[in-house]
């Protein structure tokens, strides 16, 4: 956890990674597993959750930022210059549910790279069987001076 703390600004609650499965050199994986105690759960829904998946897609996006924020940090860069900001979603399909218990696998993969926004596919994984694709871009902004 402290690794995934130290990569990506992400903090609970709404950090949807716990643990780094590795980091490839055209994509990340990540896992994590979901637990009844998360407060999406008090509304979504009381009598029978199941993990929205707009936060599914989140979970890819931070796997996607891990991968990106290596790739930074192997230039010699620090992590504190940068935040990873969602530019573009599409084609998200939602093949399974997933409910508190279940154990995710996150797949992310690197297409390409225009200018400053880095096209990714990502995928979830539930018991081996997929449950999420979705393509989506992130952009690796400088962060700008405090004054």
């Amino acid at each position: 956890m402290e690794e995934i703390l130290r990569t990506i600004p992400h903090r609970p609650p709404f950090l949807f990674i716990d643990e780094i499965v590795d980091i490839r050199t055209d994509g990340a994986s990540c896992k994590r597993t979901i637990r009844m105690d998360e407060p999406q759960f008090e509304g979504h829904y009381p009598n029978n959750p199941i993990m929205p998946g707009v936060l599914l897609c989140e979970a890819c996006f931070q796997t996607g930022a891990i991968f990106l924020a290596k790739q930074i940090e192997k230039e010699g860069r620090s992590l504190n210059d940068v935040t990873p900001v969602l530019s573009r979603i599409s084609d998200a399909r939602f093949k399974q549910m997933i409910k508190p218990g279940d154990e995710i696998l996150i797949e992310v993969t690197m297409k390409e790279t225009i200018s400053k926004f880095h096209f990714l596919r990502g995928k979830v994984f539930k018991g081996g069987k997929l449950a999420l694709t979705i393509q989506f871009a992130l952009a690796m902004l400088e962060v700008e001076d405090k004054k």
